[in-house]
């Protein structure tokens, strides 16, 4: 998932956040634990502790600024698409991230936060988003391996959101899920036909494959014995599968598409173990991870200062189209009267 909220603070400092003791009602408590136990939904005109609310506004409105910010590393390649078949599918499921954005943030709406309220925690770096969305992307395969694993690892994450304990959250990911699953299609189809093509063509799948499989396994967030938070997201049904588990379910799935595919994966130590019946793997690069979530990644001050500037410049349409609306609005009252 573009997220690592349930593991990653907004503001910068330490890692975790321990919980509060809580002050909740009691009885108030046990109804809305009983319809955690019970597995059911949660939705907005329910009561619900403040925790519980919080941590879903800030996990909801980072997976808003990772799928709006996540529009940048391939849509630096629409005017640079090899053909126009890639063009369209390329603007095509840039589109599709930035409704997925939407998606998000009405969802967080619900639970009493604006979206100007969101947007400014992200331009003013406030607001984390996936660090995978703070690398470059250096040649045409990227846009590919982007859509086979980046979109791939936020998929197998994505997959459990759908039975998310917050209703609207859970809703909004089931088309979102659908979607990200055709992205992940688009990408292997676009690798598999530079595979078949030149030398060269090959040669760029297997430097980009290189340069981004670490990054990917560092989506899911860190080990699960440095994530105490998770293990509250998964009481609340909020998260439904752990770091390490998720990151173990992706790697499983991903070494056969990377045999079919014909590329090899950069981990000397990846072997299938009999005994677990898994791929064992090597370890994460987690400082690097951490050095760019907390901001020092190679594009993370160009990729916030792109998104600021592309949300100013826009500022006339936004207020073109609440005028519009007022106006809608008064003529509706004044042929009602």
């Amino acid at each position: 998932m573009y997220t690592q909220s349930m593991s990653v603070p907004d503001e910068a400092g330490s890692r975790v956040v321990q919980p509060l003791p809580s002050t909740e009602p009691a009885d108030r408590m046990a109804r809305f634990d009983a319809r955690i136990d019970a597995d059911g939904r949660i939705e907005p005109q329910d009561w619900m502790p403040e925790a519980y609310r919080k941590t879903l506004v800030r996990q909801i409105s980072q997976h808003a600024h990772s799928e709006i910010v996540g529009m940048l590393p391939e849509g630096n390649w629409i005017s640079r698409a090899p053909s126009l078949k890639r063009k369209a599918i390329l603007i095509a499921k840039v589109q599709d991230e930035g409704g997925h954005g939407l998606y998000l943030y009405s969802a967080a709406e619900t639970l009493g936060t604006s979206r100007d309220e969101m947007l400014n925690a992200l331009h003013t770096g406030r607001a984390k988003y996936s660090s995978i969305f703070n690398y470059p992307t250096l040649t045409w395969a990227d846009v590919g391996v982007i859509g086979w694993l980046v979109d791939g690892a936020a998929i197998m994450n994505q997959v459990p959101l759908c039975r998310c304990s917050y209703g609207p959250y859970a809703r909004a990911m089931v088309r979102i899920c659908k979607e990200e699953s055709f992205h992940q299609r688009q990408g292997y189809e676009a690798l598999m036909v530079m595979m078949r093509g030149t030398p060269a063509q090959r040669e760029m799948v297997q430097d980009a494959v290189n340069r981004w499989w670490w990054k990917c396994l560092a989506m899911f967030g860190p080990p699960d014995t440095d994530s105490p938070n998770s293990a509250q997201g998964m009481r609340w049904g909020i998260k439904r599968v752990s770091n390490d588990d998720l990151r173990q379910q992706f790697v499983d799935a991903t070494v056969p598409q990377a045999q079919l595919l014909g590329v090899s994966l950069p981990d000397p130590l990846l072997k299938w173990n009999e005994e677990r019946q898994h791929y064992d793997y090597g370890p994460v690069d987690w400082d690097e991870f951490w050095h760019t979530v907390n901001g020092h990644g190679p594009y993370n001050k160009e990729r916030l200062a792109t998104r600021v500037k592309a949300h100013n410049e826009g500022a006339w349409v936004r207020e073109a189209a609440l005028a519009h609306a007022r106006k809608m609005q008064e003529r509706t009252l004044r042929e009602a009267a």
